[in-house]
């Protein structure tokens, strides 16, 4: 049973753009983290079309950034086909979906997914991204769970495409740029902190997500930070759990 009281704060969360220091990259973690916290799913990945309209993967809970990859080198995937359609990709068969993506199903089986969902990030016909919904139990996700989670993604993609970003269509090209950009950036931060605290990379991202928060600046700063040096992560043992 979804928490309405906590389903209702994640709504305004991801509602809440119009601040002076509007971190994207951060905004679109709390729609992947929200995705797990609120729905049946494992896993969540975000995926963002950059300039030139390609989709590029942006934003993941636990450690499914392989297969993110994966499904855009190849082609094939429900998130792919969902950013394609602008429709949602949800409760298709084990069968039927190794016929259309052969090669990500055998990953994600692997992996330990029994599912992968895929629903749009779309206003009035713009799709500007997708969103995986991985499940490693169940083959199927309720009517009501779906509704929620395209729920989740209209407001998000509301709250990126509001009228004070969107004045000027460049700041918003600009912004989901640079989110791409910070995502390299990030790897190789969550990389550092993993191998110097001997942590997953999930821990080592809600680490370099929490320093972020506590210290007051953007997640892209502390990451450039801990990349060149200028951050000490010696003594985040209480950030990794």
């Amino acid at each position: 049973m979804v928490d309405s009281d906590r389903l209702a704060q994640l709504f305004v969360a991801l509602a809440d753009t119009l601040v002076a220091d509007f971190d994207a990259i951060d905004f679109l973690h709390t729609l992947t983290d929200a995705s797990v916290e609120v729905l049946n799913v494992q896993a969540a990945g975000l995926m963002l079309a950059d300039q030139r309209g390609t989709l590029q993967a942006t934003a993941s809970t636990g450690d499914i950034g392989a297969l993110e990859t994966f499904e855009l080198e190849h082609g094939q995937g429900p998130c792919v086909d969902c950013f394609a359609t602008g429709r949602p990709v949800a409760n298709v068969g084990p069968d039927e979906a190794r016929r259309r993506w052969p090669q990500f199903s055998r990953n994600a089986e692997r992996a330990g997914y029994a599912s992968v969902h895929a629903l749009p990030l779309q206003l009035r016909g713009q799709v500007i991204g997708a969103i995986n919904l991985y499940c490693a139990h169940r083959l199927q996700l309720e009517s009501s769970e779906l509704n929620i989670a395209q729920a989740l993604a209209d407001v998000a993609t509301i709250g990126l495409l509001q009228e004070s970003i969107i004045r000027d269509q460049s700041v918003l090209t600009e912004q989901l740029q640079t989110a791409l950009n910070t995502r390299v950036l990030i790897e190789q931060a969550k990389g550092i902190i993993a191998e110097r605290h001997t942590s997953t990379p999930a821990q080592a991202f809600t680490a370099l997500r929490t320093h972020a928060r506590d210290s007051g600046r953007h997640l892209s700063v502390v990451a450039a930070g801990v990349v060149d040096g200028t951050v000490d992560t010696t003594t985040w043992s209480e950030y990794i759990s």
